[in-house]
């Protein structure tokens, strides 16, 4: 019975940024409804969508492996949408989690380690899926740091991302590093790094198929 359910559940991996010019400086509405508009993609931090990109096809092999179905928003360099369209292509298909995957930067070349964000509770928008991303952010969150031994930073609610707003689907972002810490850099660099946070981020979200199975 589980392994079926495995092989029904589907994870969406949403490797950020890595939108084409011309479209990722276009506005689009940061919930459904709502006058406040965001741009598609501010860029990321530099060498940020190949560096993520890489870590969620490895992510991807790791679940196909494990008889988990997994969708990708994107699998090369980039990308005709925004984030609306990311999250609707993974509400599509009904997506046990929408698994963002990120790298973060700062002026602040100091700080380094990972977190991860989950959508805040707002009404209309994110009421649905609440309770689950804030669920799978915590396994997803402990499951990287365990894999990497990186710093804790934690988990961040927000309210401002697009991609969270307009998911019907559970979905986390993990921030997997700073880019603009030397140290870090290095190791989001490495193809070896690259491969522990991978195993994580593969761990976490297969414990939260496993939990829905065992639930089903």
């Amino acid at each position: 019975m589980i392994l079926e359910a495995f092989a029904a559940a589907l994870v969406c991996i949403d490797p950020g940024h890595g939108t084409l010019a011309r479209v990722g400086a276009q506005r689009e509405p940061i919930g459904p409804g709502s006058p406040t508009l965001k741009i598609k993609d501010p860029g990321g931090a530099p060498g940020e969508a190949g560096v993520v990109l890489d870590i969620a096809l490895r992510t991807r092999t790791l679940l196909v492996a494990r008889g988990i179905r997994v969708a990708m928003t994107r699998r090369r360099s980039g990308y005709a949408g925004g984030n609306v369209e990311r999250a609707r292509f993974c509400n599509a298909r009904d997506a046990s989690l929408m698994l963002r995957i990120h790298a973060d930067g700062s002026t602040n070349r100091s700080l380094r380690g990972v977190h991860t964000l989950y959508p805040a509770l707002r009404r209309h928008w994110t009421d649905d899926v609440y309770a689950k991303s804030l669920r799978a952010a915590r396994l997803v969150h402990r499951a990287v740091t365990d894999s990497t031994g990186a710093p804790d930073l934690g988990l961040q609610r927000r309210s401002d991302l697009t991609g969270f707003n307009w998911a019907d689907v559970p979905v986390v972002l993990v921030e997997t590093g700073f880019l603009s810490n030397p140290q870090e850099a290095r190791q989001l660099h490495s193809p070896v790094y690259r491969a522990r946070i991978a195993r994580g981020l593969a761990a976490g979200a297969a414990s939260i198929v496993a939990g829905r199975a065992n639930r089903g």
